[in-house]
This record gives C-alpha cells, structure tokens and sequence, in this order.
C-alpha cells in the first residue's frame, strides 16, 4: 500500500504546536492595511489557533 501524501496547500498553512493544537494565519494581512485600524493590524499579528472542531481534519491533511 502507497504512503498517503500530505496536502501541500495546508503544509504552507499550518504548523502543529508542541501541545498538540494547530497554528493559523490571519486573514486580512496581504495588502492594502492602510485602511485598517492600527487596533486590527496589531490584532492581526498575534498568533492564532485552529479550532478544535477543524484540527483533527487538518492534522490528517499534514500527516
């Protein structure tokens, strides 16, 4: 049986934390920030997590 092969978009996107949960990016952080508020840029740097609903399927995308 042929290994099965992670999914290359998610690899890019997500990274498995030492405890287990699932780092995310922030929508929103590309271009065009000017319009935003500074309050919602620097909310946007802080790191995010997956919900826990979503993890098990992503982690299964990573291998």
């Amino acid at each position: 049986m042929p290994k099965m092969k992670s999914v290359k978009g998610a690899v890019k996107r997500f990274k498995v934390k030492k405890n287990g949960s699932v780092k995310r990016g922030t929508a929103y952080r590309s271009h065009i920030l000017t319009k935003q508020d500074a309050d919602t840029r620097r909310k946007q740097n802080s790191p995010k997590v997956v919900a826990k609903a979503d993890e098990a399927n992503i982690k299964a995308m990573i291998n």
